[in-house]
């Protein structure tokens, strides 16, 4: 029914979510102030997590959505640990948890804690948020991991998380972290879904927003001009970006529209499972998850690294 063009609105046509309670986690601009609002707007009680309020409400006043707001910088587990305090002392259950945040491409940063900022910030952060919280999320609930295309310039590296001994690239960072998403979900699925909670992860397609705020002009023009090229060479036509609502409608699908069975532990893009697994590297210009990315044993082992690094069994 829906794909590449379609947006938040398409997805979510006839869907009441009145009564259901969602955690987004990134709504101070772009894409979790979109996911924010379409699921607002159909009736839903979304609690929007942000590093910035003041930045958040803002954003979210702009856009018209009426949400209530949590603090939370993922690039501070003392940060992370205070806001799943403070959402397990409400009690209040959630149906959906969208986990939008995150960085990419920085220059060579460490979170508080010493991780490096991408892996810190986009996958340990949410790893302790989201198990902390897992006694909330209801019997049949839905978590949305927000990985990438990008997942595909790299596996994780669990003998060196931190680019101690090898060498920092940003998009290797990147690549490690949204992999990281992925694999996850693959876990977390494993492990919950005998109460009938799935995981999944989406790549929301490229998209102009703050994501890219560490990347020169030149930088994002190569990047585009290797994509333009890849699709040249596949027949395929130029590059376009997706406009917001359309970037979102794949975590919204993901969270509230789609068949859990069908979503649990797998990769979505276009607002579909994708079906390609492919070993070939990073080609933004075309579908598909690289096959490490979904390797159970590999969740198993990056979980345990996670916990070890954090300093918390889940």
């Amino acid at each position: 029914m829906f794909g590449k063009t379609s947006t938040t609105e398409d997805v979510l046509s006839g869907v009441d979510l009145t009564g259901k309670r969602v955690l987004v986690t990134g709504v101070s601009s772009g894409l979790g102030v979109e996911t924010a609002r379409a699921l607002a707007a159909h009736g839903a009680e979304v609690v929007g997590a942000a590093r910035d309020l003041a930045k958040a409400e803002g954003a979210l006043a702009q856009a018209g959505a009426k949400i209530d707001l949590v603090e939370l910088d993922l690039a501070s587990l003392a940060s992370v640990r205070a806001c799943a305090d403070g959402l397990n002392a409400t009690g209040k259950p959630f149906d959906i948890v969208i986990a939008n945040a995150g960085v990419m491409a920085t220059p060579p940063m460490k979170t508080s804690d010493g991780f490096e900022m991408q892996f810190g910030t986009n996958h340990l952060g949410h790893f302790t948020l989201i198990n902390r919280i897992e006694p909330l999320i209801k019997d049949g609930g839905r978590v949305v991991m927000l990985s990438s295309a990008g997942h595909r310039f790299s596996n994780v590296n669990l003998d060196d998380p931190n680019f101690e001994t090898t060498e920092y690239t940003p998009f290797g960072a990147y690549g490690r972290s949204k992999t990281a998403n992925v694999l996850f979900a693959v876990e977390f699925d494993r492990r919950h879904k005998t109460r009938g909670v799935r995981a999944t992860a989406v790549h929301p397609g490229g998209i102009q927003t703050e994501l890219a705020r560490h990347m020169t002009e030149e930088d994002l023009n190569a990047l585009i001009e290797r994509m333009e090229a890849r699709r040249a060479e596949t027949g395929q036509g130029g590059f376009q970006y997706k406009s917001i609502p359309q970037g979102a409608a794949t975590s919204v699908w993901a969270g509230a529209v789609a068949n859990a069975d069908e979503v649990g532990g797998r990769y979505c893009e276009d607002c579909h499972v994708t079906t390609r697994v492919t070993d070939e590297a990073f080609d933004a210009a075309s579908e598909g998850v690289r096959p490490y990315a979904l390797d159970p044993d590999n969740a198993a082992a990056l979980w345990a690294k996670s916990e070890e690094m954090v300093g918390e069994r889940f």
